[in-house]
């Protein structure tokens, strides 16, 4: 969960280009609160850079929080907005 100016921003376009990028599937969505929630299934490095990367997100975005939960795998095949 993203929290922050995340909406508007691009932030799910950019979360996606740098998913694929990394070869990690899943899907991003944005919620009612104005926060961006996120599941990321892969290696666990692939993971860890684009959550990297969600810390900071693109140019117009200001993030405040990032909140992490594991949970059992989906079986996501590619990653999508939503």
């Amino acid at each position: 969960m993203v929290h922050g100016r995340v909406q508007g921003v691009w932030y799910r376009q950019s979360c996606q280009r740098e998913a694929a990028t990394a070869g990690v599937d899943g899907w991003v969505r944005n919620n009612d609160d104005g926060t961006v929630e996120a599941v990321l299934e892969g290696e666990p490095d692939a993971v860890g850079r684009v959550l990297a990367w969600m810390r900071i997100g693109p140019p117009r975005a200001m993030v405040t929080r990032v909140a992490i939960t594991d949970e059992a795998p989906r079986n996501e095949h590619g990653f999508h907005v939503r």
